[in-house]
């Protein structure tokens, strides 16, 4: 189940992925994109433990993903189900385990500022940091689709099957009225969405 992780990061984090799954022994499951979050982290019935990644992710987004997953595993295994899941001592492991990775033959070198500035205090989502998540797509949307902020004031988008308006931006997210149901909605400035020409 761990063999075909190798084409989804960049070749020189595959030995120190190969470690980490060697270490700490879990399983890891690659998976169709899944619109809320882009890896999650379980113990199986079975008393097993399974990481899953969206195979949709580009080879850094995947190998952060991986990592914030395979951190969750170790807090886990080092402190019990008492913590809180994004807390201290996440954070701390977290850090700690993407060490190794945070190298220029491994991340490109305009991403690693933004990594260093991110693990300063890692957030649940790296959608949170705009600049890092950004980066880490290339500063490109998925082919069709447009950032929120790019839609221009008072320009219509669709997103998941709705027609919204793009409003006021307040510090990092844009307000944005529904048009079905007339109320507003806070989307991140880096959320892909379709541009819609009514």
């Amino acid at each position: 189940m761990n063999s075909n992780f190798q084409h989804f990061i960049p070749q020189k984090a595959i030995p120190f992925i190969q470690f980490l799954i060697d270490e700490h022994s879990f399983d890891l499951k690659i998976v169709n994109q899944r619109q809320t979050k882009h890896g999650d982290f379980r113990e199986m019935p079975n008393g097993r433990f399974q990481i899953t990644v969206n195979n949709n992710l580009n080879q850094y987004q995947f190998l952060l993903t991986l990592v914030h997953e395979i951190a969750h595993h170790v807090t886990h295994q080092k402190f019990g189900r008492k913590v809180l899941p994004h807390g201290k001592e996440w954070k701390m492991v977290f850090q700690h385990l993407m060490l190794p990775f945070l190298r220029p033959d491994i991340y490109p070198k305009e991403m690693l500022p933004h990594l260093a500035n991110y693990f300063k205090n890692p957030k649940a989502s790296t959608d949170a940091d705009v600049k890092l998540s950004l980066v880490l797509r290339g500063n490109t949307a998925e082919t069709g689709k447009s950032f929120v902020f790019q839609i221009p004031f008072d320009g219509f988008f669709e997103f998941k099957n709705i027609i919204y308006k793009r409003g006021n931006k307040r510090r990092t997210r844009f307000e944005c009225i529904n048009m079905s149901n007339k109320k507003v909605y806070l989307f991140n400035q880096n959320t892909e969405v379709r541009f819609y020409n009514p």
